[in-house]
C-alpha cells in the first residue's frame, strides 16, 4: 500500500487569530441621535422666532412663522423634510469622522510598502523574530495579518511532519483567516455613506415636490393671486434640493476617499500573504 502524506489539518495547530471584539452601537445610536439633532436644529435654530418678521407665538411642534429675515431662517420654511436632511448631513459628518479614525489606525505607523520591504529583507536573512518586531512597530491591519502569518511561518520552519507544499498552504490559510477578520472592521459603517449618497437626493426631491404642491395649491385657492408668493414658495422648496444635493455630494466624496484607503490596505494585505508564502517556498524547500 502506498504511503500517504500527513495532511496539514491533521498535525497543524488551529489558527492563532482571534476575532476582534468591537461594539457596533454607533451604527444604530448615531442615526437616531442625528435625526433628533436635525429636528432640534431646524426647530430651534432655523425656526427661532427672532429670525422672522411674523413669528407664530403659539409655537409647538411646527410653528408657522412668516417673513424670514435672512436665507438661513428661510430654510425653515422648506418644511418637515428639512430636519431629516439635516440629520443625514450630521450622519455623514459623524460616520466620516468614525471611519477616518478607524482607517488611520488600520494604516499603521508608517508606509505600508516600506514595512513590507523591511519584512522581506528580514525573511531573506532568515530572521523571523526581526520581522515580527517590525510588525509590532508598524501596527495596523497589514501588520496584524503579517504577524499572524509570521507566527505560523515560524512554527512551520521546525515542523517535520509536513512537506513544503503543505507548510505553505498552512501559512496561506493563516493569512486568509487573519484577513477575514480585518476586512469587515475596515468596511463597517460605509453602508451609511453609500446609502445617503443615493437617498439624500431623493429625499430632497420629495421635499421639493411637497413644497411645489403646496405653493401651486395655495396659488389655485387664491384664484391665481400674487405670482411673487408663488416664486417665494418655489424658492423655499428648492432649499430642500440644495441641502440634499450638498449632503449626497459630501457623502459620495467621503465614501470614495475611504474606499481608496481601504483598497491600499487590502493591496498591502495581499502583498503580505504573497511575501510570506514565496519566502518560505524559496528558503525552506
Amino acid at each position: 500500500m502506498a504511503e500517504t502524506k500527513p495532511t496539514a489539518t491533521a498535525s497543524v495547530k488551529a489558527t492563532s487569530v482571534q476575532p476582534k471584539k468591537s461594539g457596533n452601537a454607533i451604527s444604530w445610536i448615531a442615526p437616531l441621535v442625528c435625526v433628533i439633532a436635525g429636528f432640534l436644529i431646524w426647530r430651534f435654530v432655523l425656526g427661532a422666532a427672532s429670525g422672522f418678521n411674523n413669528p407664530d407665538a403659539a409655537g409647538g411642534f411646527w410653528p408657522e412663522h412668516k417673513g424670514p429675515k435672512d436665507a438661513l431662517h428661510r430654510i425653515y420654511e422648506g418644511g418637515i423634510i428639512v430636519p431629516l436632511l439635516i440629520g443625514m448631513l450630521l450622519m455623514v459628518i459623524v460616520f466620516s469622522i468614525e471611519r477616518f479614525l478607524t482607517i488611520q489606525k488600520a494604516l499603521g505607523a508608517g508606509s505600508i510598502s516600506d514595512f513590507v520591504r523591511k519584512v522581506q529583507y528580514h525573511l531573506a536573512n532568515r530572521n523571523v523574530d526581526a520581522a515580527l518586531a517590525e510588525c509590532d512597530k508598524q501596527r495596523g491591519s497589514v501588520a496584524n495579518v503579517m504577524k499572524a502569518g509570521l507566527r505560523r511561518y515560524k512554527e512551520m520552519i521546525n515542523e517535520t511532519g509536513l512537506d513544503t507544499e503543505q507548510k505553505v498552504l498552512s501559512i496561506q490559510k493563516e493569512v486568509e483567516e487573519a484577513t477575514a477578520l480585518e476586512l469587515p472592521m475596515l468596511q463597517k459603517n460605509l453602508v451609511f455613506l453609500s446609502t445617503i449618497t443615493s437617498v439624500g437626493t431623493l429625499v430632497a426631491l420629495l421635499g421639493t415636490v411637497i413644497g411645489m404642491i403646496k405653493s401651486f395649491s395655495a396659488l389655485g385657492e387664491s384664484g391665481g393671486g400674487n405670482s411673487a408668493d408663488l416664486a417665494v414658495g418655489i424658492s423655499e422648496a428648492l432649499y430642500n434640493t440644495a441641502l440634499g444635493i450638498g449632503t449626497s455630494a459630501l457623502a459620495l466624496i467621503m465614501y470614495n476617499v475611504f474606499t481608496t484607503k481601504i483598497d491600499s490596505i487590502t493591496y498591502g494585505i495581499d502583498e503580505s500573504g504573497f511575501t510570506l508564502t514565496q519566502s518560505f517556498a524559496s528558503l525552506y524547500k
